[in-house]
Parts: structure tokens; sequence; C-alpha cells
């Protein structure tokens, strides 16, 4: 069963997508030792049970145990159900967001000069783009300069918001705004493109480009990473995120 776009829980009250889940636990074998729960469309205690166990006896696409928590969002629908029923995209909307990507992809591996130090050839020409100098915290920066030099070989205007700053770049927007809870329940919300934006309180945020949509996760180009996907890291790297990690939102522009 394709996955519905929301996140499946107790008290459902589609029966069709219920009888579907218990009858797929049944299959797999996770039930009560007495024997399959009922496929009556009622997702009250004994699914969760049965749910619950089957993610505790289970792991993602990536290998990290699942939360045994009851619920099933894209990432459990996935094992669940297998991955051709959650939605994938690799493929951006436009030309325009496709240069994006290439360009995006083209710097990874741009490092800091010194590390550590937010500064570098590289890094500040990211934050020159946005009318900084070296020292600066640059992810956002990183992502105004991928978008402007493809809408600089478009001839088009970019539409970001000229800042290095992840929370007035989400603030500002012009674009349009995927919330968090809503791209939690439903990644085909999510396109290659799209910016994500996190919040870490403080005024302190951080951002990249969607490269790409797994199922329950999104691939990445992010400035100002690292290898442990850090908000103040040292370099341009490729990640893979949890799309429930990203508590802010997705930004779409059109380029």
């Amino acid at each position: 069963m394709k996955y519905p776009g929301r996140i499946i829980k107790k008290k459902e009250a589609d029966k069709k997508i219920v009888k579907a889940i218990q009858t797929r636990l049944n299959e797999i074998k996770c039930h009560p030792p007495e024997g399959p729960i009922n496929v009556d469309g009622d997702y009250g205690n004994q699914t969760v049970a049965a749910v619950k166990l089957f993610q505790s006896r289970s792991a993602d696409a990536k290998g990290a145990s699942l939360m045994p928590d009851g619920v099933l969002g894209p990432i459990s629908w996935e094992i669940l159900f297998g991955t051709e029923k959650v939605p994938e995209n690799h493929q951006p909307k436009t030309a325009g967001l496709t240069d994006v990507i290439a360009i995006a992809t083209l710097e990874i591996g741009t490092q800091e000069v010194p590390l550590n130090s937010n500064r570098g050839p590289k890094v500040e020409e990211y934050l020159a783009s946005t009318g900084l100098g070296g020292g600066f915290a640059w992810c956002a920066a990183f992502v105004y300069w991928c978008y402007n030099q493809a809408a600089n070989n478009a001839g088009k205007l970019n539409p970001l918001v000229k800042t290095a700053g992840v929370l007035r770049s989400w603030n500002e927007s012009i674009g349009k705004k995927i919330l968090a809870k809503d791209a939690k329940n439903n990644p085909a919300l999510i396109k290659p493109g799209h910016i994500f934006i996190m919040d870490y309180g403080g005024g302190l945020g951080h951002t990249g480009i969607v490269v790409g949509v797994n199922g329950g996760f999104i691939d990445t180009v992010e400035g100002n990473t690292n290898d442990q996907s850090s908000r103040e890291g040292s370099g341009v790297y490729k990640r893979v995120r949890k799309i429930n990690s990203i508590n802010k939102g997705f930004m779409e522009y059109k380029l």
C-alpha cells in the first residue's frame, strides 16, 4: 500500500488503511504469541502494540533502529511496505533548479582556510555575495551564492533574500514555505532544489539545498557543515538527513 501522505497513528479513522497495516503485520508475524491481530480496521491498543513490536525488530534504510512508538510515519512505512510505497524524487521542477543543484554539487569538498575559521577564498566568495567579509557563519551565504550563480546563468534575478542569516532568510522569504509538520507528514511535498531551514534557538540556524528525496530522508548539499552534520563545520558536504529533523521547514523558489 502506498504511503497515504500523513502519519498514521492510534484512532486512525480510515479503516482501509488500518486493515492494510494489520494484514501486513500479520504477514511478517508481528503479533502477540497467542496469534495474529484482528484485521478489523481499528487502530487500537492491539495494533499499536504490534506496530511497536515491528519497529523494535527493524532498522531504517540507513541502518538505524526504528523508534518503537507505535506511529507509522514515512520511514517506518517504507520498511513495513517496501521502498516503492513511499515517495522518491530526484528531478528538479525547472532547469534553473537543476542548475542550482549542479552548482552546489561542484562545490562539495570546499574547505575553510584555515579550518574552523569561517574564512578561505571560496568561503569569502560565498559571504561576499551577501555583502559580508570573512569570519561569519556561511551556510546561508552558500545557498544564496548557489542560487545567485544559477540566476545569473539564466539572466534572472536571484529570488532569495540577500542575507547570510538563516532565520532572516526564512522570515523575509517571498518563496513558498512548507512547514516542518507538513513535510514530516508528507515527503512528497519536498522537491529537489528546495531549501531546508533548521532553528536551533537563540537566533541560530542551519540551512542547505535539497538534492533528492528518499521516503523519510533528504539528500542535501550544505555549506559550513561536516561529516557529523554540524551547523558550524568547516566545509561543503553532501549529507543525508531525516525529514523529521528539519524543525522549521522548507522554502521553494521558482527559477
